[in-house]
């Protein structure tokens, strides 16, 4: 009796802590949508290390998602977005790791490499592209152009409406800005998006103060 409890609780343990031996049975389809779960559990968790450990969690399961189908773009993607929010867990993405920076576009370049519409990767790649400065690659009217490409294919992109507000804020253009927050808190809240709803808030807020500037 004993020993089957104890052969029991091993295996709940094991399937709670993910389980590598489970995970090698299962389809790169699968082990990048657990990722991605990780991410978006880790996007609106309340405290920093619990943040981390789903990011964390997030990063293992799509380096195994990889390993599985190294040609499954959203497998890359799940691996980027494991490390872009590891990056900026404590606020604006930190680039001080040359190592770090590398692999993370990697990743994002490799995922628009095996799908070129991946909407979500479009998306990074475009606010990547407005925000670095430009020793690091940025280009901020190309990154814009991406964006409302993204607009175009995925009518209710959330992010890519906050970039474009936040750069038409910043060149004086102040009605168009405060219409494309609006929509995208609108938006947000319709598909009710918890990770979204309060950068969106806080970006709309910060629109309407005027504290967004060159």
């Amino acid at each position: 009796m004993i020993r089957t409890c104890l052969i029991l609780c091993i295996g709940v343990i094991l399937i709670g802590s993910h389980n590598p031996i489970a995970f090698a049975e299962q389809s790169a389809q699968e082990l990048s949508r657990l990722a991605l779960e990780e991410c978006q559990k880790g996007r609106i968790a309340d405290t920093r290390d619990v943040r981390m450990g789903h990011f964390e969690r997030a990063e293992a399961i799509a380096e195994r998602a990889i390993e599985a189908d190294e040609e499954y773009a959203e497998a890359h993607f799940a691996l980027f977005c494991s490390l872009g929010e590891q990056m900026r867990i404590d606020g604006p993405p930190s680039f001080s790791s040359i190592f770090g920076y590398n692999r993370l576009m990697s990743e994002l370049n490799r995922t628009l490499e095996l799908d070129p519409q991946h909407i979500d990767a479009m998306s990074s790649k475009g606010t990547l592209l407005v925000k670095l400065p430009g020793m690091l690659g940025g280009d901020s009217e190309k990154g814009e152009e991406m964006l409302h490409e993204v607009i175009k294919l995925e009518p209710s992109a959330i992010n890519a409406r906050l970039v474009i507000a936040q750069n038409c804020e910043s060149r004086g253009e102040h009605e168009k800005a405060l219409k494309l927050a609006t929509t995208a808190l609108e938006i947000a809240k319709v598909e009710k998006r918890k990770d979204l709803i309060p950068e969106a808030e806080q970006v709309l807020s910060d629109i309407k103060d005027g504290k967004i500037s060159d």
